[in-house]
Formats: C-alpha cells, structure tokens, sequence
C-alpha cells in the first residue's frame, strides 16, 4: 500500500479503471459473485440484452427495475477519495460502473464505458428523458415511445466517444490503477494494451488478477487501501 500511496503522489496523470468492486460497499452489488446480481439467475444476460429490450420490452423493464436501479446509493470512501484526488492531479476515471457514483462523489472527468443508468431517452423520438421518470414508467409521456437507460447491453457496441476518450488517457497516463474488478470483461480490460509504457501499473482487487505485462497487486479491500491513501 505504501507503494501505491508513494505512486500517487510521484504521478502527474493518473487513471483509475474501476468495476463492480467499488460500488459494493456503497450497497450495490457486483455481477458474478457469489451473492451478485447474477447468483441463482438462468438467463441474466438474455435480461440485458438489446434483444430482450426490442422483443421483451416489458421483461427488460421489470427487470432493470428489481435489478437495477439503487437511487438511494451514496458514494463510498473510493468514490470520495478519487474526487478529492482531482484537486491535485490530473485524474481520470474510466468506469465499467453504471451507477453514477463516481459524479455524485463530486468527480468530472469520469468515462462511462459502459453507459448510465441515469441518463434515459426515449428510443422513439431521441428526446432525453430524467431518470425519476423512468423509474415510473417507460413509455414516454411525449409520443408514447420506448425509454430505456443508455447504457450498453449485451449485443452492443462501446460507443465511440467512450473509446476515444479512454485511449487519450490512457495515452497521457504515468499512474495506472486498477480497482474492484476481475479486469476480465472486454474490451475494457484492453484498454491497458493501449497505455503509455512508462506508466507504472496497479491492481487494487480483494481477489488476484492476472496482467500479461509487470504491475504491482494489492489483494485487499480496496475500502481499507484507498482509507490509507
């Protein structure tokens, strides 16, 4: 831990690369573990899937409100600390989370990789459409439309802007910090393929990960790691 606090300090551009592990102290839970949101369930990938959406609209929905949504969430000690980090550094999150912890933690430059929760609009006519209003229904009150949240679904792809502006910081990076994740999911665990090569690289996760290239692992929570930073 001393290595990564002393990293930190040392960095001029870092970039956090966090999972589902950041947000399970803050009261959501990960995907695959054992008490996930996946755990017991047959077909969780069909539920968030791009077909469910168009063929299921009414499953997706109910699904993605059971399953979902945790308005209530506040941001943990993670979140806290990688905001205040701002102030100092040149910080840049990339996040596979879909929570929006990371903004209502106070940070700005956040990459949504895989979307928002919080941002919804309505596949009908394009128009934006608040996240309350979602939460009660899905038709748009507008044109009678399909809302659904824009994050990304199995069978779709990352959109675009997200890759570009990952691969740019991960180009400028010198401190790379891996957090709550497996880094298993593509391609956001290809992002790293992209990084500068003078970048130093960690891996804060309470289980060990595996990189093809040298990085330095903290296998512990990462609410007790960033607590000491």
């Amino acid at each position: 831990m001393n290595n990564l606090k002393e990293a930190i300090k040392k960095a001029d551009n870092i970039v956090f690369l966090t999972g589902a592990g950041v947000s399970v102290p803050s009261g959501i839970p990960d995907y695959r573990s054992k008490n996930g949101l996946y755990a017991g369930m047959s077909s969780p990938e069909y539920m968030l899937s791009h077909t469910c959406l168009t063929r299921e609209p009414e499953k997706f929905y109910q699904f993605v409100m059971e399953n979902m949504y945790y308005p209530d969430a506040v941001p943990n000690l993670i979140h806290t600390k990688m905001a205040e980090m701002e102030s100092k550094k040149n910080v840049t999150i990339i996040t596979q989370n879909i929570d929006g912890l990371h903004e209502k933690a106070g940070s700005k430059k956040v990459v949504n990789f895989h979307g928002s929760l919080y941002h919804c609009y309505c596949q009908k006519c394009g128009m934006s459409v608040p996240a309350e209003d979602y939460l009660k229904s899905d038709i748009h009150s507008e044109c009678s439309g399909i809302v659904r949240p824009d994050v990304v679904l199995y069978e779709e792809a990352i959109p675009e802007r997200a890759i570009d502006q990952s691969l740019e910081a991960m180009r400028q990076a010198d401190l790379i910090v891996i957090v709550g994740t497996s880094f298993r999911v593509s391609p956001f665990c290809n992002l790293t393929d992209y990084r500068n090569n003078k970048a130093r690289v960690f891996a804060v996760n309470k289980e060990r990960i595996s990189l093809p290239y040298p990085f330095e692992m903290i296998e512990n929570d990462a609410v007790k790691v960033f607590a000491e930073i």
